[in-house]
């Protein structure tokens, strides 16, 4: 078989473009996507609806209102199961395949939301977060990798992500929330009058932070309830010499043309990946040339959507808010769900460019964007004064949150996680994909509690300047090490790495041709 003629390649679809298939064509794997990517939506809500949380977890218990450590135990709890969670979900995906991967983590995490609804004193909670932190670490390794092996490389990139959006409108829905539980807010006052009710009715368990926390046990329980009718990842099964399983599920993503050529590449790749997984342990990626490269790219795109500041603007936007003068509780609440809606907003235009405009470059042009925002928070609080309430220097503060978020969202959200689950051999995949998952939550932690200790020894400009500075690393990063992958197959971006380690392979060089001819 001939690189034009690899299923999925840009050379392919030129010559069977009736072959191609659009993101919304197919039911199946938009069915197979939204399922795959509840678990971004448990992620997201998780990350935001804590902050609200705490507030009412410190009226019920006087040992965390009194200790600032419990309180911070009580948020980050969850990242550190979070990491323990990526690093262990590369090996189960790999073992025991995506789906059973995806249950387990929904069975944690279902666990934990109970185990933090009920909670009898803090101690207990911080368990439930530890819980929680495991399913969601899981879930964040699977997921992106589930969707992307089972989807068509023309359409993978926007299929991802829309995983990506599903943590970004967890995150609305838990800043709605939040805002819910204040008091006089009409454009929620439906919700509030909801979940008023609710907690009447709780007369054994009191506490609207036990329902702000264990409800999100239910979207658990509804994929895991899916998952169980949705199939296993098809190359997984391949690798599992399942092919009889793999094929059917095959058939109801590709027209039969297609699905005998996906068929006959996936064979003609079965022998060489099983016998690169009799030999892979962890310390091979970084024995390996081409796999150390490629997760130097996947690595280094995880930590820097961290350290450029994302996690500081959806866990602090309510303080950014009230430093730039904003005082009101409820106001810094209402402009915090804004910036939320915006990233979500962005999520969806990110699904669009990134099979259009390309990985690289959607990267690139929203770091430039970030820089751009930066600079400008970091100017509103150098030359403002947060003693006005909501001065220019205010406004000046919202706009670079806002354009901060419009310019991310697009692209440095999604991008990370589509390259990590396309970018590494299927033998590699998981494990890969574990670690690079792993890195974004330590980076995470780090940025999470450091920013306000930051802050209040250097100030909020200075801070911002500083994470200004470390998004020009990060554009300097992507123009070196990241390439572009849209509309290739996993095995050509494995060519790529080839070529990049060792200068040679002509196939490589025809292949970085044709994409940049595209």
């Amino acid at each position: 078989m001939t690189i034009d003629s690899l299923p999925g390649s840009s050379g392919y679809l030129d010559m069977y473009p009736e072959r191609k298939i659009s993101l919304f064509k197919n039911p199946y794997i938009m069915g197979l996507t939204i399922v795959a990517g509840i678990g971004g939506l448990l992620f997201g809500y998780d990350t935001g609806v804590i902050s609200g949380a705490l507030l009412y977890i410190k009226d019920d218990f006087v040992a965390v209102r009194e200790s600032s450590f419990l309180q911070e135990t009580i948020v980050s709890m969850a990242l550190v199961g979070a990491m323990i969670g990526a690093s262990a979900g590369g090996w189960i995906n790999d073992a025991y395949g995506r789906k059973k991967a995806t249950l387990l983590a929904d069975i944690i995490f279902a666990l934990g939301s109970v185990v933090m609804a009920a909670a009898p004193d803090p101690y207990i909670l911080i368990l439930g977060r530890l819980l929680v932190g495991l399913g969601v670490g899981i879930a964040s390794v699977t997921a992106p990798v589930y969707i992307a092996e089972a989807s068509p490389s023309e359409i993978r990139g926007g299929l991802v992500g829309m995983n990506v959006l599903m943590i970004t409108g967890g995150q609305f829905l838990s800043y709605l929330v939040n805002l819910a539980f204040t008091e006089h807010v009409p454009s929620v006052v439906f919700l509030y009058s909801v979940l008023t009710v609710i907690q009447l009715l709780d007369m054994q368990v009191p506490g609207t932070w036990r329902w702000m926390l264990g409800v999100a046990g239910v979207p658990a329980v509804i994929q895991f309830a899916l998952m169980l009718c949705m199939p296993e990842s098809p190359r997984w099964l391949f690798m599992k010499d399942r092919k009889t399983e793999a094929i059917s599920v095959l058939t109801k993503i590709y027209d039969v043309y297609r699905l005998e050529d996906e068929v006959e590449y996936l064979n003609s790749q079965l022998e060489e990946e099983r016998q690169k997984k009799r030999d892979v342990r962890y310390l091979d990626v970084f024995r390996r040339k081409e796999i150390r490269l490629a997760f130097l790219a996947g690595a280094g795109l995880q930590a820097f959507q961290q350290f450029t500041g994302i996690n500081t603007v959806m866990y602090y936007s309510p303080t950014i808010v009230q430093m730039a003068g904003f005082k009101s509780n409820q106001l810094a609440l209402l402009l915090s769900l804004i910036v939320a809606a915006m990233n979500a907003a962005g999520s969806v235009l990110g699904i669009y460019l990134i099979d259009h405009a390309g990985r690289r470059k959607l990267a690139l042009s929203s770091l430039a964007g970030v820089i751009v925002s930066l600079l400008i928070l970091s100017g509103a609080f150098l030359f403002g004064s947060s003693d006005s309430t909501g001065g220019l220097s205010g406004w000046f503060a919202v706009i670079g949150l806002a354009l901060y978020i419009a310019f991310f969202s697009p692209g440095m959200g999604p991008v990370p996680w589509t390259v990590n689950s396309e970018i590494y051999p299927e033998a590699y995949r998981g494990i890969c994909g574990g670690m690079s998952a792993t890195v974004n939550w330590v980076s995470n932690l780090i940025v999470a509690q450091s920013f306000l200790s930051i802050a209040d020894a250097l100030g909020t400009g200075p801070t911002f300047l500083i994470l200004a500075g470390i998004a020009v690393i990060a554009f300097v990063f992507v123009s070196c090490f990241v390439p572009e992958t849209k509309g290739l197959t996993f095995e050509e971006v494995e060519n790529i790495w080839k070529e990049r380690a060792w200068g040679n392979g002509s196939n490589t060089q025809s292949l970085l041709e044709q994409r940049n001819e595209s």
